[in-house]
């Protein structure tokens, strides 16, 4: 060695320093041998597998965000696009309200304006206790000065309670201090107070409601009727003339609120209401609370399951009154009034007529030029008719009736023996010309049109049964019908009801009244009228007829007694102690103002309440008050007819 330096160390090749990792500072990689060589393989592949894995989790992730914000975007597309149009139309019916205006009903009047029914504005006050105190007591939180929600509630009972009959201020306060949404304050509040109380007390809601006043309860409801809760008729001329009162809704468009306020200017779409019309009728109340009055005290006296009355207009066959005994009152709760007759039995319940029938026969007899008045015909007790043995009501030998007689006694074979006369197809078409087994078309609904067989269906016996009122069955408006026809010289004029309909444009429309029908000639009318002056005749010998208690002092009446007798249910036969008591007449019989028509359903005793069964009395008594209240000329002083020849 030379120069002093050490000689380098020997080796097989270049040696290079192993560099030291950057970073790491936990491990030192060897210099050389295989422990060495592994572990650095080893930590390499540890990185590879860590470094695979983090990226397996971003890209999963990435794929996840993109499938996230991809149905994100269809979502938002769908509502976008798809769903615009009807979540913007649930949107607007959300905050839109289309409010009612309801029309005012029209009233029913009677011939002289006076209200039958009539319909007032009310209103219902409403509150709505949560969210009421939820809004005044954030109000309260807001400004301390604002009232709490027990000072409101407070003054809006004791005003209630100073305005409002009836209204109790604790109950009141317990009603608006309820955990409810919603409660009733006060129904049938006049318009006035309710406004004067939601002016001062916003929080205070209401609804708009009609009540329907009837102001004489039970007058005339059998024709009138009555409304349901919802305001529509329900019985009488309510329901059938519904259409004519009823008018038509308006409404009324505007957007709310969250909190139920109308939004200034949303107002739209606007349709006023149509009021409905009032119908005048021809009925007149004071005659129909008389007659009304007359029946139930009828109905009481004479022990009858029912009675009824009809007063029609003698010329123009007007309704002035049609009564019912146990009449409802339509001002009261009708589920609770089941025991009375909510019904119209003078028009819907047909019952067969007995002898009043036997007009249609007097006037056929007289028509055809078959007798006169004053002939006399030898009546025995009984005759035999159609294989049908017929008596009389009472046991008698030949008797010799003028034809006059024969009605006014109303004398079964005598009857039967004039229409032997008539025949069986003059006797058919007058029965027909007289108008039954027809409807009159009054306007009111459910009427019968009585059951009258065609003479094709007469069967053994019809023809001694039909004259005398058996076999067929008529209304008690026909009944009035037929004597009208009378009344007005011969001619028929179908009753009506409905006088005139006043529009809300203030419009009258006139009813027009139907055509008459002449059924006999002036002449025959007037003789038949005069011969039927005998049933009310009184006399103390063979001269009086059946009804002479119908008579009136001062006047001429005409008129017809009836007894028809019912069928027994348990025997089928017709009964001998069941009967329909009628009275059919004209008054008075020289100037006809008046045609009277009445029906008790199996009397017990008289209308009075004395012995008997006759309906006369009844006539009287409604005939006398009808002529003195419209101070009727007295009739000139008339003959005495003769019944029983001497």
């Amino acid at each position: 060695m030379t120069g002093g330096r050490p000689s380098p160390r020997r080796s097989s090749g270049p040696h290079y320093e192993q560099p030291r990792p950057v970073g790491r500072t936990h491990h030192q990689q060897p210099r050389n041998g295989t422990s060495g060589n592994f572990g650095s393989s080893f930590g390499v592949m540890g990185e590879k597998l860590y470094s695979v894995s983090y990226n397996k989790r971003l890209r999963s992730g990435g794929i996840i965000l993109v499938l996230l914000l991809v149905l994100l975007f269809l979502q938002l597309s769908r509502v976008q696009i798809v769903q615009r149009s009807s979540l913007q139309e649930q949107g607007r019916s959300q905050r839109t309200v289309t409010q009612v205006l309801h029309a005012d009903r029209g009233a029913i009047v009677d011939i002289n304006g006076t209200r039958l029914a009539y319909s007032r504005d009310a209103r219902n006050l409403t509150f709505q206790p949560m969210a009421v105190r939820k809004q005044v007591g954030a109000a309260h939180e807001a400004d301390d000065s604002a009232p709490t929600f027990q000072k409101l509630i407070k003054d809006i009972a004791q005003s209630m309670e100073r305005q409002i009959e009836g209204i109790d201020a604790e109950d009141m306060v317990l009603r608006m201090s309820s955990n409810e949404q919603f409660t009733y304050l006060a129904k049938n509040v006049d318009p006035v107070v309710a406004t004067r109380i939601i002016d001062k007390y916003p929080q205070v809601g209401q609804e708009y409601q009609q009540i329907r006043e009837y102001p004489g309860g039970a007058l005339g409801a059998n024709i009138i009727g009555a409304v349901g809760v919802d305001n529509t008729g329900i019985l009488g001329l309510e329901s059938s003339a519904d259409t004519t009162l009823a008018g038509r809704d308006g409404t009324r468009t505007y957007d709310q609120s969250t909190d139920g306020a109308l939004i200034p200017g949303s107002e739209r779409n606007d349709t006023a209401p149509v009021a409905g019309s009032t119908i005048k009728l021809t009925l007149d109340a004071d005659v129909q609370y008389f007659v009304q009055s007359q029946v139930e005290a009828a109905k009481a006296n004479s022990g009858a399951r029912n009675v009824q009355a009809v007063v029609l207009d003698a010329k123009t066959g007007h309704v002035v009154a049609i009564a019912n005994d146990s009449t409802f009152n339509p001002s009261n709760n009708l589920l609770r009034q089941s025991d009375f007759d909510m019904g119209n039995p003078a028009i819907t319940d047909p019952f067969e007529p007995g002898s009043v029938q036997k007009v249609v026969v007097a006037a056929s007899v007289i028509e055809y030029g078959l007798a006169k008045p004053t002939d006399v015909l030898q009546v025995p007790g009984q005759i035999r008719m159609d294989n049908v043995t017929v008596n009389d009501a009472w046991e008698h030998g030949v008797i010799p009736f003028t034809v006059t007689g024969i009605f006014g006694k109303s004398s079964n074979v005598g009857t039967l023996m004039l229409a032997q006369r008539v025949g069986r197809e003059r006797f058919a078409k007058m029965l027909t010309k007289f108008g039954l087994g027809h409807t009159t078309g009054i306007e009111l609904a459910g009427e019968s049109a009585g059951i009258v067989p065609a003479l094709r269906q007469w069967q053994g016996g019809s023809f001694a049964n039909l004259p005398i009122g058996q076999g067929l069955s008529i209304t008690l408006l026909q009944m009035a019908s037929m004597y009208q026809t009378i009344a007005n010289d011969g001619v028929r004029i179908p009753p009506r009801i409905i006088a005139e309909i006043k529009k809300p444009n203030n419009q009258v429309v006139r009813e027009p009244s139907p055509a008459g029908i002449r059924v006999v000639s002036e002449e025959t009318a007037k003789t038949v009228r005069d011969m039927l002056r005998a049933v009310v005749q009184s006399d103390t010998g063979y001269q009086q007829g059946t009804g002479p208690q119908a008579a009136v002092e001062g006047y001429q009446i005409s008129g017809k007694t009836g007894t028809a007798q019912q069928v027994d249910p348990n025997t089928g036969r017709y009964s001998n102690s069941m009967y329909w008591v009628t009275f059919a007449g004209i008054a008075p019989a020289d100037n006809p103002r008046y045609v009277i028509a009445l029906m008790l359903d199996r009397p017990v005793r008289g209308v009075h309440g004395q012995g008997g069964q006759s309906a006369a009395p009844l006539f009287h008594d409604i005939a006398e008050w009808l002529l003195t209240r419209d101070n009727v000329p007295l009739s000139p002083p008339a003959p005495r007819l003769t019944l029983q020849a001497g």
